[in-house]
């Protein structure tokens, strides 16, 4: 099992726990809605953790027990497609699973979203499920 970490410097490593505190008090709608979803174990008894620093990055939500990343794309993501995706690679190299939820799905089908979350915290995930799946909001 690879480890979920990188050995990053103590000053560094500072740096991104207090960007992970100032992201969590600015939370975009999308997050701020999801998070009231996934909070306290509410699906399914699984805690999930919330701008949980990873080295350099910080990810959106983050379920321990299952290496899980759930990351919310906005709109600014579609301008940066390449820099996501570079990320992604190095975080999944630690042994972690993704998957990406568009924020439209959040904010107007949060059902949906949940779904597509219990679907991918499956204790056995297919190969396409949870390496870096990116959920379709139908639009």
């Amino acid at each position: 099992m690879a480890d979920d970490h990188w050995d990053v410097p103590q000053a560094l490593r500072a740096k991104m726990v207090e960007v992970a505190r100032g992201l969590r008090k600015q939370p975009t709608r999308s997050e701020a809605l999801l998070w009231q979803a996934l909070r306290g174990r509410q699906l399914e008894g699984y805690r999930f953790r919330r701008q949980q620093p990873f080295g350099p990055f910080v990810v959106d939500f983050y379920c321990s027990s299952r290496r899980l990343v759930v990351e919310v794309d906005g709109p600014i993501h579609d301008s940066q497609r390449e820099a996501d995706r570079t990320r992604q690679q190095l975080l999944e190299s630690l042994g972690l699973r993704f998957l990406r939820l568009p924020a439209a799905m959040v904010e107007d089908d949060l059902p949906a979203a949940l779904d597509a979350i219990r679907g991918a915290l499956t204790p056995d995930p297919s190969p396409s499920r949870g390496r870096g799946e990116m959920v379709d909001s139908g639009e």
